[in-house]
């Protein structure tokens, strides 16, 4: 691939990401969104459907996880650290999402701040931004 259809193609997938971004009040159901830019300290969790909550966040945690991987293998042009980034994935998601579930059942607001940004390793692409300079350090070391 030449250098500036690599360009193009990283240009236009961190584009996706920020239209999940932009548009995330209108694509997914959660009623988090607009209780974390309250002060949500101070107010009770907002009312919820637990399964369409859960299937909403594992929706987005998805569809994040796969534009990163997209870019990961665009960037670097090796299946070896794809294959490790989605296992990192995937581990990620699975306690991410017992912790997540956990603090939506049981919610008090002394571990709102825990439960925010649990939360928000799984709906923003936090583990792109991890991994991303981590496998670039580790090939220039190598």
């Amino acid at each position: 691939m030449a250098k500036h259809s690599k360009y193009i193609v990283l240009f236009f997938l961190f584009g996706l990401l920020v239209l999940i971004r932009l548009f995330e009040n209108e694509i997914f159901y959660d009623p988090y969104l607009q209780f974390f830019n309250n002060d949500y300290l101070y107010i009770d969790s907002p009312r919820f459907e637990l399964l369409k909550l859960t299937a909403s966040t594992s929706i987005r945690f998805l569809l994040n996880t796969l534009i990163s991987l997209a870019i990961l293998y665009v960037f670097f042009k090796d299946k070896s650290i794809v294959k490790f980034a989605s296992i990192i994935y995937v581990l990620s998601y699975f306690i991410l999402l017992l912790l997540f579930l956990y603090f939506v059942i049981n919610p008090k607001q002394e571990d709102y701040l825990v439960f925010f940004n649990i939360r928000r390793f799984l709906i923003q692409p936090i583990l792109l931004l991890l991994l991303l300079p981590a496998f670039y350090y580790q090939r220039k070391g190598a």
